[in-house]
Order: structure tokens, then sequence, then C-alpha cells
């Protein structure tokens, strides 16, 4: 049973890795452009999943996390000249070690008390970004990025873009599963479910917790790096508390404690979002006033529904409703 388990999952990830690559040959730039951005949230959204979805440990910081590794990536690649991967891991380098100084705080609070912590961590981003020299990250007016390199060619097209991060999705992805099959994974579980019982039974808490600030915060920052070679422009206002907000949303939608929920809680809640993008100007005609308030409304209340009926309806989300042998981790 559990060979034909693993044999379904193989051929349907080997499927939907080909679907990815064939994806650009098929696909027009804005369906490129899609699939670029939603690959960055999908990094950062499963990063997430193993801080509060394995570990129980509230993040609402996610988005300055990201924008720490954009910035540090742009600085590597602007001012060091860095190419594309040592870049790179510079940016989950610098995520993490932020991520770790307010993952500290998860050792002494938890609940509500430890996402207002979080929270703090967009302003303390914001504040430290605007203070530091306007030669280093350029303060209120951004960092502009040249094109980056990767062993010989230049990312300077949409499609190699997105090749570039499928492939450090489909590393960090097993990578990810890798982390929550081993001993750290059940670690974090354990502590999620029972903290206090896991104490007793010899698990190092504050370790754990501070690991899994530590891990969030790296995947974000490579999402923040990879977000930096697209744009090639980075600013403090692309990484909002509404961004990690968002991410949140994603995870309760797609089902906590699973790779696959953030994968599709990102997948659904990107494609709602394009699709209100793409109707706002209509309802905008409809209704009398700018389309830009139309979207902005308008997804605020597709992420609220989308919360309620997924926890009235779908406890676990919408990876619940899958089929067991595709789902277990």
């Amino acid at each position: 049973m559990k060979n034909k388990q693993l044999l379904s999952r193989v051929w349907l990830s080997i499927a939907v890795i080909l679907i990815l690559i064939a994806l650009p040959f098929f696909g027009g730039g804005r369906v490129i452009g899609i699939g670029i951005t939603m690959g960055i949230t999908m990094i950062a959204v499963i990063g997430l999943q193993l801080t509060m979805g394995y570990a129980g440990q509230v993040n609402m910081g996610q988005s300055a996390f990201m924008g720490v590794g954009a910035f540090a990536a742009g600085f590597c690649v602007s001012k060091l000249g860095f190419s594309a991967i040592p870049a790179l891991l510079c940016a989950g380098i610098a995520a993490a070690l932020f991520g770790l100084v307010f993952g500290a705080a998860a050792v002494r609070i938890r609940g509500f008390y430890l996402a207002l912590t979080t929270i703090a961590a967009q302003y303390v981003f914001i504040f430290i970004m605007l203070k530091l020299p306007h030669s280093w990250f350029g303060q209120a007016e951004g960092l502009r990025l040249k094109a980056v390199g990767l062993f010989g060619l230049t990312l300077n097209t949409d499609v190699r873009i997105y090749f570039f991060v499928l492939f450090v999705l489909v590393v960090l992805t097993i990578g990810a599963y890798n982390i929550v099959r081993s001993k750290t994974g059940l670690a974090f579980v354990a502590i999620r479910d029972q903290e206090n019982a896991s104490a007793l039974l010899g698990i190092n808490v504050v370790k754990y917790k501070l690991l899994a600030f530590l891990i969030g915060a790296y995947y974000a920052g490579v999402a923040g790096g990879l977000w930096a070679y697209y744009v090639r422009y980075v600013q403090i206002d692309q990484f909002s508390l509404w961004l990690s907000i968002w991410y949140a949303g994603m995870i309760i939608v797609g089902g906590t404690g699973s790779i696959l929920g953030a994968i599709i809680g990102t997948f659904v809640i990107s494609m709602l979002q394009e699709a209100l993008t793409f109707l706002g100007p209509q309802l905008a005609e409809l209704v009398g006033t700018g389309s830009g308030q139309i979207v902005f409304a308008g997804m605020n209340i597709i992420l609220g529904l989308a919360i309620m009926i997924c926890v009235i309806y779908a406890r676990k989300g919408l990876v619940g409703l899958l089929p067991r042998k595709l789902t277990s981790e």
C-alpha cells in the first residue's frame, strides 16, 4: 500500500513538473509573470508553514524577512558583484539572522503576544532600512539591480528567471519535505501539540523554537532574493504587513501542517487575486469608483471569505479534501 501511495505521488509530481517546464512555451508573457510571482510566493509560504504549521510558532513578520533577503541580495549583486547563487545564499542567511532575533521572543512568549512581537519585525525592518547609509540600500528610494549572472548566462529575460525560480522552488520544496520527516520535523510537531510534555520528554524546546524561525526566515530571504532578481528594484513598500497576513491566509486556506497545503493555498489565493485584478476595471465601471479601490477591498474580502469557509467547512484546509494517498507526508 505504501509503495502504491509513493508511486502515485511520484508520478503526480513528475506530471506537475513537466507541465511547469512546458508553461513558458505555451503561455504568454503575462502567464510567465504570474508563474514567477507565484513560485516566489510559494517559497515564502512554505517557509512560513515550517514555522507556523509544523512548529506552531505564530509569525506575522514573514514579509519583513523577505524584504531583508531582497535588500541583501540586491546589495550583493549591485555593490559586490556577486552572481545569482552566492547572492541568494547571502539573502537567506541575512534573513535567517534577522528572524533569529525575533525568534528569541518565542522562547518566553506564545500565541497572541508572539504575533504582536513578530509584527514589530515589519517596523524594525523599515526603520533599519531608512537609517542605514544611503549608499548601502538607498533608504526610501530603494535599490536598483542590474541583471544577475548565472553560470555564464544573464537572467535578463522572464523565461530565464522563471526556470531559475522553478529550480529553486523544487530544491527548497524537497528540502522542506526532508525537514518535516526528520528528527527536527518531529520535534517541531511535538512542540506545537504539547510544548510542556515535549520538554519533559527531553526535547530542547528553546533550540527548536529558534530553529523554526531561522528556517522559515531563510526561506523568506531566498524568496526575497528571487523577487529582487525579477523586478530588479527593491523598495521597502514592497514588503508590507498586509503581505505577511496574506501569507498566513494562504496557509489557513491550503491547510496548516502540510507542505502540499502551503502550495495549494498559494496557488488558489494567487489565482483569485489575478482574477480580481482582471475583473477590477469592469467592476469599477458598475460600481462607479476607482478600480484600485475595488481591487484592494475585493482582495481583502476574498481572503476573509476564503478563511471563513475553510474554517467552517474544511478545518484541515483544501488539502484535507484531497485523497489521503496523495497528501500523507
